[in-house]
């Protein structure tokens, strides 16, 4: 089992800045890919952004250019500026061990944060 742990949500105007994060802990995988996702109400969960144990980004195209996604070891983080009201939903951290190959081998997620967009 792998545990997420998810920080640094709330709410902010139009315009500013957040930063995400998730800490992974337990039987981490040493290929691993990890990413946010985010639902907003009345909508389906969307990828926002993943990155792979090797540093390979990801972005959803509404998020490209005010979205970036980084990690550390057995971190990942979200740095999200120039936030829209449309950004407002709860973020999710997905983790995901994989084989040599890419295949996933198991999936974990986080309890989610709220983000809040309002003036």
């Amino acid at each position: 089992q792998v545990q997420l742990v998810e920080s640094g949500g709330g709410l902010v105007q139009p315009g500013g800045s957040l930063r995400l994060s998730c800490a992974a802990s337990g039987n981490v995988f040493s290929i691993n890919a990890m990413g946010w996702y985010r639902q907003a109400p009345g909508k389906e969960r969307e990828l926002v952004a993943s990155i792979t144990s090797g540093r390979n980004t990801n972005y959803a195209d509404s998020v490209k250019g005010r979205f970036t996604i980084s990690s550390a070891k057995n971190m990942v983080y979200l740095q999200i500026s120039s936030l829209k009201p449309e950004d407002t939903a709860v973020y999710y951290c997905n983790y995901r061990g994989l084989s040599a190959l890419g295949v996933v081998i198991a999936q974990y997620w986080g309890q989610g944060t709220q983000v809040t967009v309002s003036s």
